[in-house]
């Protein structure tokens, strides 16, 4: 169906002019005839359309709904957060569409296996409001177990990551830390664990909701269950959602040893009881800085 304009054509009144000083001429006729179609079905039809396509993307409504869920779900401070969660997730994955183009293939050049690499992790503990989190078991020293000792952690989700190391890697040795030269690590994993790179993939995490784009990094439930023996209170890292970066990576190297992990942890800790808006952009521009800056390892 054709698009009527409510608008006045501006042609026609144009072509009037002309028509009365050059005479009654078939020509001029026809000419405004094809001007005035031209300009109503190409050029101020499409105007119209795209500017209620902008009114229905700019609508309010369902952000201002999305808002309010989440802000009765968890308080003002953590709904705006959660926004600039989304926000931010998908400016992150515009800005990073050319290496999601370039990087698998440097990845299949430089070793052989998948370019994604996933791996379960733990999420946020909400144990009050949805049950079906992750539980592990804790063994006792006689191996028995202890139904009393059950841990439920939070929800497992699935983290994505650009493969860095060997495939197979932990076949041998099992669940252990990467350290700064392991040789597990390809020579393109060394240098996307230094740029941060291979974390570019969590922002489709971000996106889900499983993380934040700042919080305590997730982990996995074996070294939880270890960690949780070590350090009293680890379990607290857990209250809020797992991040893309945080405080104590912006602070601190990555894990090598216990030592390493008792150290983030005191960040995380203070991060989430100093959690403020304001924090988490100062640490989002200081991640920047730490990538530039090549301090990833």
């Amino acid at each position: 169906m054709r698009y009527q304009s409510p608008i006045a054509n501006p042609f026609n009144q144009y072509w009037e002019e002309q028509v009365l000083i050059g005479g009654n001429s078939r020509l001029l006729k026809n000419a405004q005839a094809t001007a005035s179609y031209i300009y109503g079905e190409y050029i101020l039809a499409n105007i119209v359309l795209f500017l209620n396509l902008v009114a229905e993307a700019l609508n309010p409504r369902p952000v201002a709904q999305f808002f309010s869920i989440v802000y009765h779900e968890y308080g003002l401070k953590w709904a705006i957060k959660r926004t600039i969660d989304i926000i931010g997730s998908l400016v992150g994955l515009v800005i990073a569409t050319p290496f999601f183009i370039i990087m698998p293939i440097l990845i299949k050049l430089d070793s052989p296996g998948p370019v994604f690499y996933c791996q379960e992790r733990i999420g946020q503990n909400r144990r009050r409001k949805d049950r079906r989190q992750r539980t592990t078991v804790v063994a006792t020293e006689k191996r028995a177990i202890d139904r009393r000792q059950r841990q439920s952690y939070g929800r497992p989700f699935n983290i994505i990551k650009f493969r860095t190391m060997r495939q197979d890697a932990e076949k041998q040795s099992g669940p252990v830390w990467a350290t700064k030269r392991d040789p597990r690590i390809t020579r393109l994993g060394a240098i996307m664990r230094a740029t941060r790179i291979d974390e570019i993939p969590q922002l489709i995490n971000v996106l889900k909701g499983d993380m934040s784009l700042v919080g305590p990094r997730p982990e996995r439930a074996f070294f939880i269950d270890k960690l949780r023996l070590m350090i009293d209170g680890y379990e607290r890292r857990l209250l809020v959602k797992p991040g893309l970066t945080g405080l104590a990576q912006v602070e601190h190297k990555y894990d090598e040893s216990d030592e390493d992990v008792k150290i983030k942890v005191k960040y995380d800790i203070s991060y989430i009881y100093n959690f403020r808006i304001l924090n988490d952009i100062k640490i989002m521009f200081k991640t920047i800085y730490v990538v530039l800056a090549a301090k990833g390892m």
